[in-house]
């Protein structure tokens, strides 16, 4: 059973539970977009600065998220994820705040983000957070990719 108390952790990119919670957050989203992955250049151990995972109150895995350094005060938000049987107890939120504090700490004041059309709690999400469309940045400019959307959200 979930508990009810979720808390926040850190781990690394390798870490046994955050690979299986990044590979059932890619299953679900080729699920949602007829088998195509992710647009861009998919996070790795050498990329990504930050990872965080929600776990309940027993120390069980329930959702992650992570932040990829894009060059000065910039970060990107990556994998975000929440395991189905904990969704709509604000486990997402505690998640993008948790990212958003540590991208501050880092000196990072843009948060960017790569999502879908087909994904619409998360632009809910982002969208109630205060997250703006945007641009495609990066390694996203010319991805052509037609489900593809993208905020930003200036933390200071």
């Amino acid at each position: 059973m979930i508990g009810r108390v979720p808390h926040l952790t850190t781990a690394a990119w390798d870490d046994p539970a955050v690979q299986e919670l990044t590979a059932a957050q890619q299953a679900e989203v080729r699920l949602r977009y007829d088998g195509a992955g992710e647009p861009g250049v998919p996070p790795s151990a050498a990329d990504v600065a930050v990872v965080l995972v929600a776990r309940d109150d027993d120390g069980t895995p329930i959702g992650c998220g992570a932040l990829r350094p894009l060059g000065g005060s910039e970060a990107e938000v990556k994998r975000m994820y929440v395991v189905p049987a904990a969704r709509g107890r604000g486990v997402s939120r505690l998640l993008l705040a948790g990212l958003e504090a540590e991208a501050l700490r880092r000196g990072w004041t843009t948060v960017r983000l790569e999502t879908g059309v087909r994904q619409p709690e998360a632009v809910a999400l982002y969208t109630s957070a205060g997250y703006r469309p945007v641009e495609a940045f990066g390694h996203y400019v010319g991805a052509d990719d037609p489900y593809a959307v993208f905020f930003a959200r200036e933390l200071a």
